[in-house]
Protein backbone atom coordinates (compact mmCIF):
# COMPACT_ATOMS: atom_id res chain seq x y z
CA UNK A 1 0.00 0.00 0.00
CA UNK A 2 1.20 3.37 -0.82
CA UNK A 3 2.09 5.54 1.93
CA UNK A 4 3.09 9.50 1.76
CA UNK A 5 5.95 10.91 2.99
CA UNK A 6 6.86 14.66 4.21
CA UNK A 7 8.72 16.39 6.10
CA UNK A 8 9.60 20.13 7.37
CA UNK A 9 13.15 19.69 6.91
CA UNK A 10 13.09 19.60 3.12
CA UNK A 11 11.04 22.27 0.71
CA UNK A 12 7.18 21.62 0.95
CA UNK A 13 5.63 19.65 -2.13
CA UNK A 14 3.67 22.63 -4.13
CA UNK A 15 1.52 21.19 -6.32
CA UNK A 16 -0.25 17.79 -6.56
CA UNK A 17 3.08 15.74 -5.88
CA UNK A 18 4.56 14.34 -2.30
CA UNK A 19 8.43 14.86 -1.28
CA UNK A 20 8.36 11.01 -1.24
CA UNK A 21 6.19 8.01 -1.36
CA UNK A 22 6.87 4.72 -0.30
CA UNK A 23 5.13 0.97 -0.65
CA UNK A 24 7.09 0.00 2.74
CA UNK A 25 9.90 -1.61 0.38
CA UNK A 26 11.04 1.28 -1.93
CA UNK A 27 11.41 4.71 -1.39
CA UNK A 28 11.12 7.27 -4.12
CA UNK A 29 11.85 10.97 -3.74
CA UNK A 30 10.11 13.31 -5.77
CA UNK A 31 12.63 15.42 -7.87
CA UNK A 32 15.07 17.97 -5.63
CA UNK A 33 15.68 21.43 -6.41
CA UNK A 34 18.05 23.93 -4.62
CA UNK A 35 15.87 25.09 -2.49
CA UNK A 36 16.27 25.59 1.25
CA UNK A 37 12.96 23.86 3.54
CA UNK A 38 12.53 27.69 4.54
CA UNK A 39 11.99 28.35 0.46
CA UNK A 40 14.86 30.23 0.07
CA UNK A 41 15.56 29.25 -3.96
CA UNK A 42 19.44 29.20 -4.53
CA UNK A 43 19.07 28.98 -8.39
CA UNK A 44 21.82 31.79 -8.98
CA UNK A 45 24.72 30.02 -7.05
CA UNK A 46 27.25 27.64 -8.61
CA UNK A 47 25.76 23.96 -9.68
CA UNK A 48 28.19 22.60 -6.82
CA UNK A 49 25.85 24.46 -3.84
CA UNK A 50 22.98 23.69 -6.21
CA UNK A 51 23.80 19.93 -6.19
CA UNK A 52 24.69 20.10 -2.33
CA UNK A 53 21.56 21.77 -1.41
CA UNK A 54 18.91 19.09 -3.85
CA UNK A 55 20.98 16.38 -2.00
CA UNK A 56 20.08 17.89 2.18
CA UNK A 57 16.80 17.86 0.43
CA UNK A 58 16.82 14.00 -0.35
CA UNK A 59 18.82 13.60 2.64
CA UNK A 60 16.06 15.19 4.52
CA UNK A 61 13.61 12.69 2.94
CA UNK A 62 15.51 9.67 3.83
CA UNK A 63 15.86 10.57 7.39
CA UNK A 64 11.83 11.36 7.88
CA UNK A 65 11.91 7.29 7.33
CA UNK A 66 15.20 6.51 8.86
CA UNK A 67 17.22 5.85 5.90
CA UNK A 68 20.27 7.40 5.13
CA UNK A 69 22.19 7.14 1.25
CA UNK A 70 23.12 4.10 1.87
CA UNK A 71 20.10 3.23 1.28
CA UNK A 72 19.80 4.89 -2.00
CA UNK A 73 19.60 2.83 -4.78
CA UNK A 74 19.02 4.84 -7.80
CA UNK A 75 19.44 8.28 -8.43
CA UNK A 76 18.51 10.66 -11.47
CA UNK A 77 20.40 13.90 -12.26
CA UNK A 78 18.82 16.26 -14.17
CA UNK A 79 21.06 18.97 -15.22
CA UNK A 80 20.44 22.40 -17.86
CA UNK A 81 23.75 22.04 -18.93
CA UNK A 82 25.86 18.89 -19.38
CA UNK A 83 28.86 20.79 -19.39
CA UNK A 84 28.13 21.18 -15.51
CA UNK A 85 28.58 17.64 -15.11
CA UNK A 86 32.52 17.65 -13.48
CA UNK A 87 31.43 20.32 -10.88
CA UNK A 88 28.01 18.35 -10.16
CA UNK A 89 30.19 15.09 -9.71
CA UNK A 90 32.21 16.22 -7.30
CA UNK A 91 29.74 17.28 -4.73
CA UNK A 92 27.51 14.24 -5.77
CA UNK A 93 30.75 12.19 -4.16
CA UNK A 94 30.57 13.97 -1.14
CA UNK A 95 26.82 11.99 -0.80
CA UNK A 96 27.85 8.86 -2.12
CA UNK A 97 31.48 8.14 -0.78
CA UNK A 98 30.78 4.20 -0.26
CA UNK A 99 29.32 1.94 -2.85
CA UNK A 100 27.26 4.85 -4.37
CA UNK A 101 24.17 4.16 -6.42
CA UNK A 102 23.46 3.17 -9.60
CA UNK A 103 22.91 7.09 -11.68
CA UNK A 104 21.78 8.45 -14.55
CA UNK A 105 22.50 12.26 -15.35
CA UNK A 106 20.57 14.14 -18.07
CA UNK A 107 20.48 17.21 -20.06
CA UNK A 108 17.14 18.90 -20.05
CA UNK A 109 16.48 22.07 -21.57
CA UNK A 110 15.07 23.86 -18.37
CA UNK A 111 14.29 22.76 -14.75
CA UNK A 112 11.25 24.04 -12.07
CA UNK A 113 12.32 27.65 -11.32
CA UNK A 114 15.40 28.10 -13.46
CA UNK A 115 17.59 26.19 -11.22
CA UNK A 116 20.56 24.46 -12.99
CA UNK A 117 19.89 20.54 -11.00
CA UNK A 118 17.63 18.72 -9.85
CA UNK A 119 17.98 14.81 -8.25
CA UNK A 120 15.52 12.25 -7.40
CA UNK A 121 16.27 9.04 -5.63
CA UNK A 122 15.00 5.41 -5.50
CA UNK A 123 16.04 3.57 -1.94
CA UNK A 124 15.44 0.51 -0.36
CA UNK A 125 13.37 1.16 2.63
CA UNK A 126 13.42 -2.58 3.94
Amino acid sequence: MKRVIGTPDAPAAVGAYSQATTDGSLLFTAGQIPMTADGDLLADESITVQTRQSLENVTAILEEEGLTVEDVLKTTVYMDDIDDFEAMNEAYEEYFLDNPPARSAVEVAALPKGVGVEIEAIASAE
